[in-house]
């Protein structure tokens, strides 16, 4: 294996064609280019100079060796930039896997805010209810939706971005329409219209949270998405439950009305890859997220560790 710091000082001396005016060019003493000449010389079992006057001349081994040398040079020169722009995050991919509801209300800005201030980084962006078993398979950032103590596995650190209140849609001429705030329990007898196509914890907060009240809703319509539950509130067949996030875009004819006593709630949380936590796009993600889910810039997160990321355990 050649020493990558001698072929730096034996491509000076061929530039030069002298040992003093390399030494001068590298800031060493003429003594130890000296020696890193030989010792590549002794490597190569190769005579890679003649002397010529009170200088050196390449001999056709050394313009071969040195023409080869000019491409390491080169290619090292790019894998040294790249690592100084991986650190940077300047380049490389970065991957974002998210849920439904955040689609329309948080990527499109964090989209436009990366791709401006980070232009060298792809991103990968994955439609994903919840993170694959495989840890290997996993984004480098995951939104879920988990429980209000959640706590991610070994290898990753979390954020807290924001406890989201369930809400009531329901159609514009129906008799709570005009109400503010509306108990769990009076929509008992409701029409419902499912939205959640996943199964997943969204929904078992709402469930949890009618039986909680004493029934469970009978519904008569299962849309398995937002947009679609809202279309047929809209349309008049019945009443939606869905957090709050899931109605910041609602069609026209339909109001929506705080859940209380109790309110269902559900966390959001981004999962981060352990060795992806400080590039800095994944940082500048991070607090875009932060920034989207509480406008205001104020925080609640006790549980959480430096920079608001609590580790696995």
């Amino acid at each position: 294996m050649l020493d990558v710091h001698r072929l730096r000082v034996f491509r000076s001396v061929v530039a030069s064609a002298s040992v003093q005016a390399a030494a001068v060019s590298l800031g060493y003493t003429p003594s130890a280019v000296n020696q890193h000449i030989t010792a590549l010389q002794r490597e190569t079992g190769l005579t890679l100079f003649t002397r010529s006057g009170r200088g050196l001349r390449a001999t056709p081994a050394g313009i071969a060796l040195a023409a080869e040398v000019d491409e390491v040079l080169a290619r090292l020169g790019r894998v040294e930039a790249l690592v100084t722009d991986l650190r940077a995050g300047r380049t490389g991919t970065i991957s974002i896997a998210y849920f439904a509801s955040v689609r329309a209300a948080w990527l499109p800005s964090l989209v436009r805010r990366l791709g401006h201030d980070f232009p060298g980084v792809r991103l990968d962006l994955r439609l994903s209810e919840s993170p694959p078993d495989d840890p290997a398979e996993r984004a480098d950032v995951h939104l879920v939706v988990a429980r209000g103590d959640f706590s991610p596995e070994p290898g990753f650190v979390s954020r807290h971005l924001l406890d989201d209140p369930y809400v009531a849609v329901v159609p514009d001429g129906h008799e709570l329409a005009r109400r503010e705030e509306v108990e769990l329990a009076e929509l008992a007898n409701e029409q419902w219209i499912d939205n959640d196509f996943a199964r997943g914890w969204c929904r078992r907060v709402l469930l949890d949270a009618c039986a909680a009240v004493g029934y469970r809703p009978a519904f008569r319509v299962e849309a398995h998405d937002y947009p679609a539950a809202l279309a047929f509130v809209a349309a008049g067949i019945g009443i939606t439950v869905l957090p709050g996030l899931g109605a910041a875009r609602t069609p026209t004819g339909v109001s929506v009305i705080t859940v209380v006593r109790p309110t269902p709630m559900r966390s959001i949380h981004a999962v981060v890859r352990e060795e992806a936590a400080h590039l800095p796009p994944v940082e500048a993600a991070l607090e875009l997220l932060s920034a989207a889910a509480d406008p205001t810039g104020g925080t609640d997160r006790e549980d959480e560790g430096p920079s608001g990321t609590s580790r696995g355990r």
